[in-house]
């Protein structure tokens, strides 16, 4: 009994992380797909450092709340939460004419906060698939 309580409990796991993969690949195929005059990139962290010492006008962006960047931040990030309702605002006022680089924890908050920006009109987006928590500190400048 215990043996196929443990079986079905592993089927469950298993199918809800094939959803989970499925609908993030689903999400992020439309959030980066190309649009005319407007570069969208989903990068991981090397992608992401690499970038950013290649791009140095990069607006750096954490859209995580004051107490995870109390915590720790990617060099010359401005903070501005996803959760603050005056994020569209504040956002807003960034360069739209210079590149953004944008994360959060693990990839969810920032991923909507590329479609803010898309709507925005930042034309330059980049992003760090899996957030902060796949940026090494002491591999990174």
């Amino acid at each position: 009994m215990i043996l196929r309580s443990m079986m079905w409990t592993l089927i469950t796991l298993a199918v809800v992380a094939a959803l989970w993969f499925w609908y993030e690949g689903s999400w992020d195929r439309r959030l980066f797909s190309a649009t005319p005059g407007c570069t969208c990139a989903n990068l991981n962290a090397g992608q992401a450092n690499s970038w950013l010492q290649a791009h140095p006008e990069t607006q750096v962006l954490d859209v995580r709340s004051s107490g995870e960047y109390a915590d720790g931040a990617l060099p010359g990030a401005v903070n501005i939460s996803i959760g603050d309702p005056a994020f569209e605002t504040k956002a807003g006022a960034l360069d739209k004419t210079k590149p953004v680089l944008v994360y959060c924890a693990g990839g969810y908050r920032s991923r909507k906060a590329v479609a803010m920006l898309k709507e925005l009109g930042f034309r330059n987006i980049q992003h760090i698939h899996r957030g902060y928590m796949s940026w090494k500190p002491d591999a990174q400048p």
